[in-house]
């Protein structure tokens, strides 16, 4: 079987999956991409989606429309004449669209489906302590995350790993998920797994609003917190009237005599906060209007009422 692939993503997460399968030789006849957005400084630069960045530099022709179910983006995409769709870290597609190809359309998720179905899998799978994740690739159908698996790979997630760890280290098992998918398609024998909706789970969007730390919690649950949305978008309190995001932290089981919520330092090198039997011994944050930085840094510019 000969595959002509249309690969579709547009963050750095995709960019791996994307390469991998030039570099292997796989004919990818086109990508599909978000439109170029103003950012930079003073959001005054049109910037291009990693994976635009990518493809440009391969020859790779670039579809970016801005409505998938307009006819003039799926007569363009017909062109390509695909007969596989590849689809990592990209929008939800129109029937029309994933149902294009030959060998139809299949998703790489951040998650071992059907736990955390949804956008923000990996921040989840953090905050709630698991000590497990992985990846999935699944056929598209019409609800969100729930098709027909073809392979899962399993990695573990470190005690104090963040997400931003997490999702570095699944970009890559992502990108061999990817190859291994095309692999198996492209020889024909393989079989599907049907997910099982009773053990689903959900993964909603995470909005900076619903970020602020509570320190009545288990001091357990505040770390995988704090580390589930860091670096983005964080997880924040308030110090002096000012919005402060804690990026790193570690924890000690010691009974703290202050309330829940309370600061601590030495003014030197250590601030720690209160929490629900034990004490987050802060590592990395960002003051409102500063730079991120190391707690003994942000020391040397701030002072604590002791």
């Amino acid at each position: 079987m000969s595959l002509r692939i249309v690969f579709m993503g547009t963050p750095d997460f995709a960019v791996p999956s994307l390469d991998i399968l030039v570099r292997e030789g796989y004919d990818v006849v086109g990508v599909v991409t978000a439109t170029d957005k103003l950012g930079g400084r003073g959001k005054k630069q049109l910037l291009q989606s990693p994976v635009k960045q990518y493809a440009l530099s391969k020859g790779i022709p670039v579809l970016q429309p801005t409505n998938l179910k307009s006819p003039d983006f799926q007569n363009e995409l017909r062109a390509l004449n695909a007969n596989l769709q590849v689809v990592v870290a990209f929008r939800m597609l129109p029937e029309a669209v994933w149902d294009m190809p030959e060998h139809g359309t299949f998703n790489l998720h951040g998650s071992l489906l059907p736990k955390y179905r949804g956008a923000a899998p990996i921040n989840w799978a953090v905050i709630n302590g698991d000590k497990e994740t992985g990846v999935t690739t699944f056929f598209i159908r019409h609800e969100i995350d729930t098709g027909d698996v073809v392979l899962q790979e399993k990695m573990p997630i470190g005690p104090n790993e963040t997400a931003g760890e997490v999702h570095d280290r699944m970009m890559e098992l992502g990108a061999k998920a990817v190859l291994k998918t095309v692999k198996v398609i492209e020889s024909g024998d393989y079989s599907l797994k049907q997910q099982d909706d009773k053990q689903a789970t959900k993964a909603p969007k995470i909005f900076r609003e619903t970020c602020e730390i509570n320190f009545e919690q288990p001091v357990e649950k505040v770390h995988d917190f704090i580390r589930g949305l860091s670096p983005y978008p964080a997880a924040w309190t308030v110090l002096d009237g000012k919005q402060l995001k804690i990026l790193r932290a570690r924890y000690e089981k010691v009974a703290p005599t202050a309330s829940p919520g309370t600061f601590q330092s030495d003014n030197k090198s250590w601030v720690k906060i209160a929490a629900q039997g034990g004490w987050l011994l802060i590592e990395e944050l960002q003051l409102q209007g500063r730079k991120r930085m190391k707690t003994s840094d942000f020391l040397n510019g701030f002072s604590f009422d002791v």
